[in-house]
């Protein structure tokens, strides 16, 4: 409540700053017939209880009640969508009751002509309640009698009343959680401060003893990069102040998310001073260099070390078996409500994995080549577009259920590498590239053709300059408001062009590999880049070149069982986790600019070849060499 008054006062300073008066006094009258009340339970309630039930304004009532339930249709918020069902449950009965009293049965007639279908496909619970108007004394009817009772009706006013109490108190607990929280980490800077001093004055003391540590530890890594936590504290070394952190008992009585940070912090200390005990004495050739929060420093460049991540919570998970060979590609659409998944084979699917959403788009196309992008129009559902290996550029309409146009490149780039709709204007861009001369998908593909396409005339509008021989453009992505797109190319180059004069004006060499996939930061303020070695990196917008956030996913990316593939990552909705594809059967999910570990999914039964996020929900998908495509809900 005090986060939403206080975005009110900005939105109240901005208009009166850029002297828009006429949309204050707008924004004013909005508010004061704000139908949620800004939230405040004893407003509801008096809206409730002594203007719509009063008056017997139903339609409005059911409108307010339709409105909180929407307010909570996230899938983690469960809990309070059932209690909000419950409580709507009461007070439409309350509606009833009270008509009743008042000898305006007419007033219960309409409420059911009105609600009558979605109140029946509730349960059986309302059946009985039809049939209310027509009863002549329903007070006396035992099903009915203590809904007209006082007692129940100063019941629901307390019930609700408790509500708020609890809330209240929540948000209490959750203040002094923020406090304790607040004073661990400060606990914890104080002693990754303690142990950088001590590793520096330790790496100046040549000792035999390190150097016999240093052969062990070196053996151990090699012989199993994802040591366990006890055999890292098993070869640290003895010294306290570099293998503990002393923390207050209280600790132990705090949140699961807080301990969970504080095991996290001292997992990363030991492998920190393990790492330091392979570097010392300069027996390492490498060019590398660790800091004190665990961020290694390669050739210039920030490379965070990774440790074996925890299983990521499910609350629900489908899987969908309707491809018969790997699958190269899997989108969400616009909405959320419809999954496209393409396979090697040069099949389509297009389904579903909510019941309650309509089957009649659920179709399979057959593209006789292998699939190698996908994109859904970003406006709406309708429209699927599909780039295949044989340059191939097909629009597949839904609702028809037919391909719209069939367009194709040149013969000279036959592999459409990727497809961004704008999310503003009616076009599109292909990436396709020549074919070249190698054993790996790297080195086989050629020079770039980057081109836009209109989707009214399905014709090419222009070709954005690359210069001369280009490497292959691998990843496109387009700004919120499709002025700006990025590009990734397989020489290690981020190039970004204005649409609107159809040129480049800026680019950077971002990676030593070449990148595989490019992605727009939540605020647009940031660009992500995967590379192809498995390192990730968050760049500036308005510092460019600066890394704000990386990642080293390479022992993901390039296990020594797997063969090369594409592969590529994924934001979720807030722009807080990125997911990555894997040639092992899980895939990490990172914490971006977060203090806390990393997750990984489910296991496939083989690698995870492509990933999605749901556009609004905690819901994303993985695309996996077993043929399987799974939805998975997380908590």
């Amino acid at each position: 409540m005090e986060n939403m008054q206080y975005a009110e006062e900005l939105v109240r300073e901005f208009l009166v700053f850029r002297g828009f008066t006429n949309t204050l006094q707008v924004f004013e009258s909005e508010l004061s017939t704000d139908i949620g009340k800004g939230f405040q339970v004893d407003r509801i309630l008096d809206l409730i209880f002594s203007v719509y039930v009063p008056k017997f304004e139903a339609e409005k009532l059911v409108g307010l009640l339709s409105f909180f339930k929407k307010c909570f249709s996230s899938a983690s918020e469960t809990v309070l969508i059932a209690t909000l069902s419950k409580l709507e449950v009461s007070i439409l009965r309350y509606y009833i009751a009270h008509a009743i009293q008042s000898g305006r049965r007419d007033k219960v007639v309409d409420l059911f002509e009105m609600n009558g279908n979605e109140l029946l496909q509730r349960g059986k619970e309302w059946t009985a309640w039809f049939a209310i108007p027509y009863i002549k004394n329903p007070n006396l009817d035992p099903e009915f009698r203590i809904y007209f009772s006082k007692e129940w009706y100063e019941a629901l006013r307390l019930s609700i009343s408790a509500e708020k109490n609890t809330a209240n108190r929540l948000k209490k607990d959750i203040k002094q959680l923020n406090l304790k929280l607040s004073q661990l980490q400060a606990l914890l800077e104080e002693k990754e401060a303690q142990l950088c001093r001590l590793r520096c004055y330790s790496s100046s003391l040549p000792d035999a003893s390190t150097g016999q540590t240093n052969s062990t530890s070196s053996v151990m890594h090699e012989e199993d990069p994802l040591i366990s936590r006890e055999m890292q504290e098993a070869s640290a070394p003895a010294t306290p102040q570099l293998a503990e952190i002393v923390v207050d008992q209280d600790f132990f009585t705090w949140p699961t998310q807080v301990q969970s940070e504080l095991t996290m912090s001292k997992s990363l200390h030991d492998s920190i001073a393990s790492s330091n005990l392979n570097m010392g004495d300069g027996g390492t050739g490498d060019s590398g260099q660790m800091c004190q929060d665990g961020r290694y420093i390669e050739n210039g460049r920030e490379v965070n070390i990774e440790e074996e991540f925890p299983e990521v919570k499910v609350d629900f998970q489908e899987t969908f078996l309707g491809h018969t060979s790997p699958i190269s590609r899997c989108r969400f659409s616009a909405s959320g409500n419809n999954i496209a998944s393409a396979s090697v084979d040069g099949t389509v699917r297009i389904w579903t994995y909510d019941s309650s959403t309509p089957a009649s788009r659920n179709a399979t196309i057959y593209c006789g080549a292998e699939i190698m992008s996908l994109d859904w129009d970003c406006k709406s559902d309708r429209l699927l577009l599909i780039g295949t290996a044989d340059g191939g550029i097909k629009a597949w309409n839904v609702d028809a259920k037919r391909v719209v146009c069939d367009l194709s490149t040149t013969e000279a780039f036959p592999s459409v590498l990727d497809l961004k709709c704008s999310p503003v204007e009616p076009i599109f861009v292909s990436a396709a590239a020549s074919k070249g001369h190698g054993s790996n998908h790297i080195d086989n593909l050629g020079f770039a053709s980057l081109t836009v396409w209109n989707m009214k005339t399905w014709k090419a509008v222009t070709v954005l300059p690359l210069g001369k021989d280009p490497p292959a453009i691998t990843s496109l992505c387009f700004n919120h408001n499709g002025k700006i797109l990025a590009a990734s190319a397989t020489d290690g180059m981020i190039h970004m062009f204005d649409m609107a004069a159809g040129l480049q004006i800026t680019g950077w060499p971002a990676h030593d590999s070449a990148i595989s996939s490019i992605l727009f930061g939540p605020d647009e303020t940031s660009i992500f880049s995967l590379g192809s070695d498995g390192k990730i990196f968050e760049w500036s917008l308005q510092n460019q070149g600066q890394v704000l956030w990386s990642r080293n996913c390479s022992r993901f990316c390039n296990p020594e069982s797997s063969k090369p593939c594409r592969h590529e990552m994924a934001l979720d909705a807030n722009g807080g986790r990125l997911l990555v594809t894997s040639g092992s059967v899980r895939a990490p999910i990172y914490q971006v600019r977060g203090h806390r570990n990393g997750l990984r999914t489910l296991p496939h039964s083989a690698a995870v070849t492509t990933v999605d996020w749901h556009p609004t929900l905690p819901i994303f998908l993985t695309g996996s060499a077993d043929n399987s495509v799974r939805v998975t809900s997380i908590l």
